[in-house]
């Protein structure tokens, strides 16, 4: 199964995700979020209004403010789980459908609330079918299916999807240990590094027979940089060696270009597999008589 040769470092200089596409997605998750911290408020007015409150309606009320930050909590990782799947062509479905659980605990939460308001219990019950019923219709439900192509055995979509979860979990490590450095430069420094180490796992779901050629870049080398980024990070924070910096900046400068280079030949290794099927597809077609008309000539 050839794939389209392109690419951000391909004679053509197209990035092999379009940037409008990446924008569309991260203003999604953005928008999101902003709604799911809408969710805390509830949360917190229910906790302080139940101070006042006797023992009873106290305890309930926190309680019942517990459930709903916690389902807050769980929809918020949920949208992003769902994100991430839905940037993947091969993905896994989420094993913690999160978001059904948050609406399952906001229902719960929001009936607990109308319980120590004194709505009765079949009120109480009924307040919390319709929180949990636009909660569905509001975020949706987790995704409930694998992701998979067409033309690909199972076995090797699964290694596929094994291999990806891996290598974003390494680089989600790194983000969120160089982000707790607050230094603006270092962090746009691992993103340019994990724009690129994920242009090949985009590249490697295109076209799982990648998996052979990428697995130790995305394995190995990814666990590598994942380790040196705890390391530099601890380093730094208590000594700001420049030394230190300066050699973390050398290998994300080497591991970009490994990694560059490395997807650059395998979407040449791709081309020249297309070439090899339509050139036997031709010849083929010639053999039985059918006339092909050059480019050009039509």
């Amino acid at each position: 199964m050839a794939k389209r040769f392109g690419g951000k470092y391909s004679p053509d200089g197209q990035p092999s995700q379009s940037p409008q596409k990446a924008a569309r997605v991260d203003q999604h998750v953005a928008v999101s979020g902003g709604r799911v911290k809408l969710l805390y408020v509830p949360a917190v007015i229910l906790a302080v209004t139940s101070l006042n409150e006797g023992p009873v309606l106290l305890v309930t009320g926190l309680i019942g403010a517990g459930v709903l930050t916690l389902a807050a909590w769980l929809l918020q990782e949920g949208l992003e789980a769902e994100a991430a799947y839905n940037q993947r062509k091969v993905a896994r479905r989420p094993a913690l459908p999160r978001k059904i659980l948050a609406t399952a605990l906001t229902g719960i939460g929001v009936a607990i609330a109308a319980y120590a308001g004194e709505s009765g219990t079949l009120g109480s019950i009924l307040y919390g079918i319709a929180a949990a019923g636009l909660h569905t219709a509001t975020f949706g439900i987790d995704p409930l299916t694998d992701k998979r192509m067409e033309g690909v055995d199972t076995f090797q979509q699964d290694r596929v999807a094994r291999v990806v979860d891996e290598a974003e979990a390494y680089l989600d490590v790194m983000k969120s240990q160089i982000e707790a450095v607050s230094d603006r430069r270092l962090t746009a420094r691992v993103e340019d590094f994990q724009m690129i180490a994920r242009r090949m796992i985009r590249t490697v779901e295109e076209d799982p027979r990648d998996l052979t050629g990428a697995r130790k870049f995305l394995s190995v080398y990814l666990m590598g940089a994942r380790d040196a980024t705890i390391k530099f990070v601890d380093l730094y924070n208590r000594s700001k060696d420049a030394d230190a910096r300066a050699d973390y900046e050398a290998l994300l400068d080497d591991l970009e270009q490994n990694f560059a280079a490395r997807t650059d030949k395998m979407m040449l290794d791709d081309r020249s597999d297309m070439n090899i099927e339509i050139k036997v597809l031709r010849d083929r077609l010639q053999r039985e008589g059918v006339s092909l008309k050059s480019k050009g000539n039509d």
